[in-house]
């Protein structure tokens, strides 16, 4: 157990590093088994979080976002959070003027995260096998660079369905009627 914890600190050490050395644009922290965002970090990457434009986090075990992670990394063109526990985003996701992509597919979602519709360069959305149920069409339909909403695998309710047709002009990727999230354990 030790050994494993010790090397995945090592290699998001690793990770970080060659992030920081390389000047590089992305920080890939994918499959690390963070349970949240490591606070050191943000110490060894001050010098170099504007230049970040594509933060991978996927296939960890964290269960929120902080705030101090939107704000350090305000420049985000890009996240990836997909598989992680997450079930809401913190009120400063608004300040992500620059966010472009975001995938947070197999999560715990109930609720649309609502802080998304105020970003006015996201264009794609992705809450494929959430939970959610309802989706603020209105919201949504009102953003002009959106180009793609993915809520496939989620419980959605009819209502939403029928009525977002007609509203939106991005592409809406539902489940096929009769088709079902699957139970998440």
């Amino acid at each position: 157990m030790e050994k494993k914890m010790g090397e995945a600190v090592a290699r998001v050490a690793r990770k970080v590093n060659e992030t920081v050395e390389n000047g590089a644009d992305s920080l890939d922290l994918a499959d690390c088994k963070l349970m949240m965002f490591p606070i050191g970090i943000y110490k060894v990457m001050r010098n170099v979080t504007e230049g970040i434009h594509l933060i991978t986090l996927a296939n960890n075990e964290l269960k929120s976002v902080t705030s101090k992670f939107i704000t350090t990394f305000s420049q985000m063109r890009e996240l990836n959070l997909e598989g992680n526990y997450l079930h809401r985003l913190p009120e400063e996701m608004r300040t992500l003027l620059h966010l472009k992509v975001i995938n947070l597919s197999r999560n715990k979602f109930r609720h649309f995260p609502e802080q998304l519709t105020t970003l006015k360069a996201l264009e794609t959305i992705n809450l494929e096998e959430n939970e959610i149920t309802d989706v603020p069409v209105e919201k949504l339909s009102s953003m002009e660079s959106l180009q793609s909403v993915n809520l496939k695998s989620n419980p959605l309710n009819k209502e939403v369905q029928v009525i977002a047709r007609p509203l939106i002009k991005f592409d809406l990727l539902v489940s096929p009627k009769g088709a079902h999230a699957a139970p998440q354990a």
